[in-house]
């Protein structure tokens, strides 16, 4: 069907697009417009139309799914280790990255047991999960600190949101005036929880990008040093990561970038860091 004059907008000479296009690009292009926000602490500039409470709503339930059927270490001094480093590097976003609103997502941090999985992930709007068997390699509670605080810096950042954000918009979900996650869009959710990594192996893996996964290192290192862990203990912790995967690569390698680069990038943080660390234990 031949297009009429009314339904072509000349861009440039030799340059054309269908007024249809437009009206199904344009919806993209208001919700690219409308869902830019800033990470707190790096300043850098995402894209983001998944409302705080939404996520929270995906997170919950991708961390239900996660965890169905996985035994929960509840009592007992790694358990406790555990809740009580999420909750000081918590206290210590708060303090740090007052934009993050940190105080205002139910945080829960749990241990599962199970030693063949050296893992640990976060998930949207506050569950963050460790593996007994991420245990060996990080040894102490400073080094467990360098996981936990990874994991929440990812939280923190949106960075789940944020892929989700580009998800739905690449699929053509995302609309100009309604919701974006209704309850009864299935499609949307089934895109969410794959983006989630929920009902991977090991449950929820998050396949973030290298940019994120940087994001993440440099968040959390000045996280734990706001904390009063040491700093230098995240070089340690990513050299016994580098031994281990000359031998069964540990689960929480699979989306990560090589060991050696993080530990370089974690030299050129170290200053910084260390200033912060200091300061922590000034009277």
């Amino acid at each position: 069907m031949p297009l009429h004059s009314k339904d072509i907008l000349i861009l440039r000479p030799g340059y054309a697009l269908s007024m249809k296009r437009i009206h199904l690009l344009l919806p993209m292009l208001l919700l690219l417009l409308a869902g830019c926000s800033t990470v707190a602490g790096t300043g850098r500039a995402q894209m983001n139309i998944v409302s705080t409470e939404q996520e929270r709503e995906l997170g919950e339930e991708a961390f239900q799914e996660a965890t169905a059927g996985a035994t929960i270490i509840d009592t007992g001094k790694q358990a406790k280790m555990v809740r009580r480093i999420g909750n000081r590097i918590v206290e210590a976003a708060e303090i740090l990255y007052p934009s993050s609103n940190a105080e205002e997502y139910d945080w829960t941090f749990v241990l599962i047991d199970d030693n063949e999985v050296a893992n640990a992930w976060a998930a949207p709007g506050g569950k963050v999960a460790v593996y007994t068997g991420i245990l060996p390699i990080t040894e102490t509670e400073a080094g467990l600190a360098v996981v936990v605080a990874h994991e929440i810096a990812h939280v923190l950042a949106h960075h789940s949101a944020e892929q989700l954000s580009h998800a739905l918009v690449m699929n053509g979900v995302a609309t100009a005036g309604g919701a974006v996650l209704g309850g009864s869009d299935s499609r949307t959710r089934e895109i969410a929880m794959q983006v989630m990594g929920v009902g991977g192996q090991y449950g929820v893996a998050l396949p973030f990008s290298r940019l994120h996964e940087g994001e993440a290192d440099e968040l959390g290192l000045f996280l734990m040093a706001e904390a009063g862990y040491d700093p230098r203990e995240a070089i340690v912790v990513w050299e016994r990561m580098a031994a281990a995967q000359e031998k069964r690569p540990p689960e929480f390698l699979s989306t990560h970038p090589n060991p050696e680069n993080r530990i370089e990038e974690f030299r050129e943080l170290m200053p910084e860091a260390m200033e912060l660390y200091e300061n922590t234990k000034s009277p």
